[in-house]
This record gives C-alpha cells, structure tokens and sequence, in this order.
C-alpha cells in the first residue's frame, strides 16, 4: 500500500522492518521478559528445541538503543524517486548477528546473576519445535549500511545486561 501511495502520489515512505527487538521497559510478552518474570515466579521455562544444542534455533536479537539509531538516521534521509521506482523503500534494522537459542538464554542467566549478585539459573523444560517455526531469522542490513553507514552493534550479553539491570531496579527485585 505504501509502495502504491508513494507510486501514484508521489509521497517518499520507508518502511522498516525490526527484528526482535529487546530492551529495558521492553514488551512483557516476549521470551526475555517473560523468562525473567519466570524466574522470579519460580516456574521452569520451556525451550523449544527438542533439547538439540547442535541443531539449535537461531534468531537476530536488535537492542531497543540500536533500532532508535537506525530510525533517528533514516529520519533524514528519504528515499530518492528515479525512472523505475517511486521514492518508496524498505530498510532491515536488526543485529545481522543471529544467536542460538541457548546462548540467548545462557547470556540471560548469566545477566541476571550479575544483577542480582548471586547465581542464577533457570529451571528448563525441553518441548519439540513448534509447528511453522523456523531455524534461523535475521537481518540482512547491507541496504542499511550503504544508505546511512550503520549496522546495530549491541551484543546481546550486552543489551541483556542493560535489560537485567533495569528489571531488577524497577521491580524491586533481589
């Protein structure tokens, strides 16, 4: 539609597209989130990946700081109408750094030991893959960077951190 509007009424649009994106004050619904409060609730958390660490799931994980950087340079840099395309395009924004599952979760754990100051691990159940799921998502951001020379750089043991330190000041936890 945006490709449309763009094309018959010459309007210049980006769209964006964001892949998982994670963060402090982050959505409650997503695994990051919802193992933490899991934790703290002292209920397993369930992984879906037949228990199979060699044949893991991969997924992009994009910290919240870095998706605002990419939108903040793209603010300032419509995209450009020629002969073939109308002045519409769609941009990646995501680490282009897949993680398996485990080490996402591993890293979490090992975020939420430092912020608690105690060690922390989760109690694990492994289920089978979940019909329609797939083993990999990322980002390709080559368009990104040859459009604005940026690529998200946030480590996820790095923005896990920040969530963590976060989690455990807002919520009053110890």
């Amino acid at each position: 539609m945006a490709h449309t509007y763009s094309h018959l009424y010459d309007i210049p649009a980006t769209g964006l597209r964001f892949f998982t994106v994670y963060g402090p004050l982050g959505r409650p619904d997503m695994a990051y989130f919802k193992f933490t409060d899991m934790f703290f609730d002292n209920d397993p958390i369930r992984i879906y990946n037949n228990g199979d660490f060699e044949n893991d799931l991969y997924r992009d994980f994009t910290y919240v700081d870095d998706i605002v950087k990419g939108i903040e340079k793209l603010m300032y840099n419509p995209p450009l109408k020629n002969e073939v395309n109308p002045a519409h395009t769609v941009f990646n924004i995501g680490n282009n750094n897949p993680e398996k599952l485990m080490v996402f979760i591993t890293s979490l754990e090992q975020a939420l030991s430092n912020s608690l100051g105690r060690k922390v691990a989760f109690e694990k159940i492994y289920e089978p893959i979940k019909p329609g799921d797939v083993p990999a998502t990322y980002a390709s951001t080559d368009k990104l960077q040859k459009a604005i020379d940026f690529k998200p750089e946030t480590s996820i043991q790095d923005g896990l951190q920040k969530f963590t330190d976060w989690y455990v000041d807002y919520y009053n936890k110890n």
